[in-house]
Formats: structure tokens, C-alpha cells, sequence
């Protein structure tokens, strides 16, 4: 620490874990200041406009925006566009007189940073490390389309795609649960380049077929959306700009034996399309067992219904729900959980189990709810086992 630092009283800085963001934009678009910005690297936090409001917390679909450090100097802005990994907390030293106090108010600050809001998303243990932000704006991937599939019956209101992209002689690695960058085609109203935007790999880290240089995307097609027209109108053979990948937490575990308990609407099912295949290429035979709550309006608008119909039972217990289907009542995945809560608290009081929720941000409230329930029925404090999970590497949550 030099001379000038010391003389400095410590304070705390808001940053945002460059691991973890999936740079998704949302903790800008949020906040009231515009104390958040990115370069084609990162996304940071202005520590001379963050007026520690908190409403960029919560939003965030990963957590990653819920860091923070004590710091005799903040961070410049060139500092944490070059990060890979957000540095340790440096040792605060306190050269006043009252050395006591002020070491007394330090601690306390570290302490409250590290606290954060709901605790640290952790990945699982036995995860393979994953590659992050390899490429970006000012040096993306380029990928070239193989094919463009609809899901979704083509009578059914929404259009659900599954795209899949060929990186050729390119090295692009992901894992299974991880994010990549579109980079839409010219610019917005004021001249700049549109924002990118994250979609979750719907494919395992080998491919869509083995050892494959190929990965897919599930993308339902917005009505004003303006990346997800464009994805949704590629044809064989088109070029796509392609950043990342991103994502170092919510991944699949290596772990034979562990249990794996989706929850999902919409496309929220991409990722644990990648999980699936995954164990089924890899571990048909695993002693672990994956369930998945898969939620949409009516069985013809679920993305992979007809594949899914195929996956044995042996592999993947499954459970839909339905909340627009004609002469029937409205059931949601909270709903299909609490009808099977005996399943439910044989994973959840299993050691090896992970949770992973991923859809809607609307959905997560009423999931971890119908969880409280669950738990609270069997005499299980839900609040305190979440906490455990989630610091073991073992809860997930990825919604938008």
C-alpha cells in the first residue's frame, strides 16, 4: 500500500465477479445512477456513481453483481474492464490513532461485504472448470448456422427455435449449463452496436453428436425482439458473431452419483437439455438420478416435448405442467412439485442432490415457495438447507 493510500480511510466498493456475469445487461439497464458500464470485456461498477441504491441485486439472474470489497483506493474502471477473476480483499491497515476503532469498523465492513444477500453461487465440486469470455465484441467467434429447427407445433402460439452453430477449426469450448453471446447485426437508434445477447447452451460439451465442434441454442421468438428475430430467421449456412462463453457456476456435476432436480419454463429447459444428454451419453448407468419440472401454457408450446417422450424413465423422471390447456385448471411447476413431495424430499434430504431453476424470473418465487412447504411438512428448515446447498455448490438459480 503506498504512502498516500494509508492516509485514506477504508471503504467499501461494489464490484461484479467477471467468472460469474453472464453479461446479460441487466444490472445496467436496472440501475438509477448509471453507475454500471461494459467494454467488450466486462461489466463494472463506477464506484464515483454507485450510491449503494441495491436495485441491481436482484435482478441479476447469477449473483455475480452481489460482490464486494473494503479498499484503502477503489478499483478504477480500466482495472476491472481487465479482470478475469475478481481480486482478494486486500489487508486493510489503519494508521490513525485510534488504530483500535478504525481496525473495529474495518472488520466490520469486510464483514458486511462478505455477507452480501443471499450468499455466494458456488459451482459444484465435482464440476469441470470452464473456459469464460474467451472471445468478445472487439474479437468474437464466428460460427456458421447447420441448422435451424422448430420446436414448437407450428399451430402453437409461440415459436421456439433450436439453432445450431458450427465453429468450424475455431476453439470454443463450453460445458454444460454455461452461456454464449450473439452479437445482433448493425446498430440501435443512437448509432452504437446493439447489445449483446446471452443464450444458454441447449447441448452437451461434446456437441450435438460426439465430438462434435457444435452447439445448440433453444430461442423463442419475441415479437419486437430484436436478437431473437434475427437468431430465429438464420439459414443454413449464415454467419453469426459469437462472444463467451460465460458462466462459471451453474454447471452440471461430474459426479456419477449425484441427484439432479430440474425446474424450468420456456426456454429455460436449454441447459438441462445439456444436462440430460450428457448423462446419457456418459453415465446411462449413473447410481445418481435426475428429475426435471418442465412448465409451459400447453403441451404443444414446450420446446423438446416430442424428445423428451423418448428419454426413459430409468434416466430422467419427468413432470409437466400445464396452465393453458382448454377445460382444465391452470397448474404450474410449483404446483406439479407439491403433487409430488414425496419425490421432492427424497432428493432434497439426499446429500449428493442439486437443484438448478431456471426460466422466468416469475417462476422463482413460486418454486422456492412450494420448496418451503415441502420441506416445512417434513419438519425441514427450507431457508437453512438452501443456505447449505447453495454454499456446498449444490442450489442454482439462473432466471430472466
Amino acid at each position: 500500500m503506498s504512502e498516500s493510500q494509508a492516509t485514506i480511510a477504508p471503504k467499501k466498493q461494489h464490484l461484479i465477479d467477471p467468472e460469474i456475469c453472464i453479461r446479460c445487461n441487466t444490472c445496467e439497464e436496472t440501475c438509477p445512477v448509471d453507475a454500471i458500464t461494459h467494454d467488450d470485456n466486462n461489466y463494472v461498477v463506477d464506484a464515483d456513481k454507485c450510491n449503494f441504491c441495491l436495485d441491481c441485486i436482484s435482478p441479476c439472474p447469477t449473483g455475480s453483481i452481489n460482490n464486494w470489497r473494503i479498499v484503502s483506493a477503489s478499483y478504477s474502471l480500466e482495472d476491472q474492464f481487465s479482470w478475469q477473476e475478481l481480486p482478494p480483499q486486500e489487508e486493510i491497515e489503519t494508521p490513525s490513532e485510534d488504530g483500535e476503532a478504525d481496525d473495529a469498523e474495518a472488520a466490520r465492513l469486510i464483514e458486511e461485504a462478505h455477507a452480501g444477500s443471499g450468499g455466494k453461487t458456488v459451482a459444484p465440486a465435482s464440476a469441470s472448470k470452464p473456459t469464460i469470455n474467451l472471445y468478445n465484441r472487439s474479437r468474437p467467434a464466428t460460427a456458421v448456422v447447420m441448422g435451424n429447427f422448430r420446436l414448437t407445433d407450428p399451430a402453437a402460439d409461440n415459436d421456439v427455435r433450436h439453432i445450431i452453430l458450427d465453429f468450424g477449426d475455431a476453439t470454443f469450448p463450453v460445458l454444460e449449463g454455461q452461456s454464449i453471446g450473439i452479437i445482433p447485426p448493425g446498430v440501435d437508434e443512437h448509432g452504437k452496436p446493439h447489445v449483446i445477447r446471452l443464450y444458454s447452451v441447449a447441448s452437451p460439451r461434446d456437441g450435438e453428436k460426439p465430438q462434435a465442434n457444435n452447439l445448440a441454442l433453444t430461442v423463442k421468438r419475441e415479437p419486437n425482439g430484436l436478437c431473437s428475430n434475427y437468431i430465429c430467421d438464420l439459414k443454413k449456412g449464415d454467419q453469426v458473431q459469437v462472444t463467451g462463453p460465460f458462466g462459471a457456476t451453474f454447471l452440471m456435476p461430474d459426479d456419477p452419483s449425484a441427484n439432479i432436480m430440474m425446474i424450468c419454463t420456456g426456454t429455460g429447459s436449454a441447459p438441462f437439455r445439456g444436462f440430460t444428454e450428457r448423462r446419457r451419453r456418459t453415465m446411462r448407468d449413473a447410481p445418481g438420478r435426475m428429475m426435471l419440472f418442465f412448465g409451459a401454457r400447453r403441451p404443444e408450446e414446450l420446446p423438446y416435448f416430442g424428445p423428451l417422450q423418448k428419454v426413459p424413465e430409468g434416466l430422467l423422471r419427468k413432470h409437466f405442467a400445464y396452465s393453458r390447456v382448454p377445460g382444465e385448471p391452470k397448474i404450474y411447476v410449483q404446483d406439479r412439485m407439491r403433487a409430488s413431495s414425496d419425490e421432492v424430499l427424497t432428493f432434497l434430504r439426499h446429500e449428493k442432490t442439486h437443484v438448478y431453476i431456471c426460466g422466468l424470473k416469475g417462476m422463482e418465487s413460486g418454486v422456492d415457495e412450494a420448496l418451503a412447504d415441502i420441506c416445512r411438512g417434513a419438519g425441514i428448515d427450507w431457508a437453512a438447507l438452501r443456505g447449505d446447498m447453495r454454499t456446498q455448490g449444490r442450489y442454482h438459480v439462473e432466471t430472466y
